[in-house]
């Protein structure tokens, strides 16, 4: 009788940890946003299910995933950049996810194929110019910057950077690398100074009269027309956005994106995870907090819609991972540090 209860209690035990297992997800993430700790609250109250967050950069997280292996406690990853989500995706670390809502909810261009990544912001990296020098619709294109009348007037980020490399991924993939090697090297002998610094930093120079032209994320510039500094918000009003490719391929975008992780002990809850990440409620959340762009751009804030409306190119993202390694090499044959 003893033993039988005993043995009733350890099936009690085991089904309420199994309970508690059940009412978590696990996320490596490499964003690192107060909006990010905001939608994780929102959830955890709408579903009763408890987020768990371990954040370090992209290559740490995955790194951290092939060396754990089955005994991952990882549910989900997310990153920053399409590059990496497909990094994970060729290292077999994402399982495939089947949902109608994130097929509905996330644009094709902006998931994996084979539904194993999906994203849930995007980024549109364009042309920041000063007012006072460039007059608006004098830069139509990213080719544009290559061209002479722009020499000693355009900065950058190092090459090293992964927007950079996922510009010119996309570049390879539309116009070829002979051509995407051209852009580079003309477009690194026409700047004003060897490429360095973050997105911030180069619409504070734009601004402040080092060069007239910059490649930047849009939300960058979001963050210094809200920024607490009086001195950035002053900067941020001398310049305006030019979205390029407007009657060709459209503005590059990028995006953060998530996929459910190989070895994941809470894939239901994971799912129910990225499926909220898609809603409406979340998509206006990050595009007021973050001054990302929603997966639908019928739903810009009035700040987007001060920047005007847009075209993005809508090659899938997917490309901009295949071709990481060709950027690589193409901006070191450039010499773009």
């Amino acid at each position: 009788m003893i033993k039988r209860k005993i043995a009733i209690m350890s099936l009690m035990l085991m089904s309420s940890v199994a309970a508690l297992a059940a009412d978590e997800v696990n996320l490596y993430s490499q964003r690192h946003y107060p909006a990010d700790k905001e939608v994780f609250s929102l959830f955890t109250e709408k579903t009763g299910i408890k987020v768990n967050v371990v954040t370090a950069n992209a290559d740490e997280l995955i790194e951290r995933l092939q060396s754990e292996g089955e005994k991952s406690p990882a549910d989900v990853l997310i990153t920053k950049d399409a590059a990496r989500l497909h990094w994970a995706e060729s290292e077999g670390l994402y399982q495939e996810v089947k949902s109608e809502l994130l097929v509905k909810n996330v644009p094709a261009h902006l998931r994996d194929p084979g539904m194993r990544w999906f994203g849930f912001t995007q980024r549109a990296r364009v042309l920041v110019y000063a007012m006072d020098r460039v007059k608006a619709g004098e830069l139509k294109t990213y080719e544009d910057l290559a061209k002479p009348e722009w020499k000693g007037r355009v900065i950058a980020r190092s090459a090293s950077n992964i927007y950079n490399q996922s510009l010119l991924s996309a570049m390879i993939a539309t116009k070829g690398e002979k051509e995407a090697l051209l852009w580079a090297v003309k477009v690194r002998r026409n700047m004003a100074r060897k490429p360095q610094g973050s997105d911030r930093d180069q619409i504070r120079a734009v601004a402040s009269g080092l060069a007239d032209v910059a490649i930047v994320n849009s939300y960058y510039l979001g963050l210094l027309v809200n920024s607490e500094d009086p001195k950035d918000r002053d900067l941020a009003s001398k310049v305006k956005i030019a979205f390029p490719n407007q009657e060709g391929r459209g503005a590059h975008v990028n995006i953060s994106g998530i996929g459910v992780c190989k070895h994941a002990k809470n894939k239901d809850n994971a799912v129910k995870f990225i499926e909220f990440l898609s809603s409406k409620e979340v998509q206006s959340l990050y595009a007021e907090k973050t001054y990302e762009y929603p997966l639908s751009l019928e739903m810009i804030t009035p700040l987007h819609r001060s920047w005007g409306s847009f075209k993005p190119d809508t090659i899938n993202l997917k490309a901009l991972g295949v071709n990481n390694a060709k950027a690589i090499k193409i901006f070191q044959a450039a010499k773009w540090e």
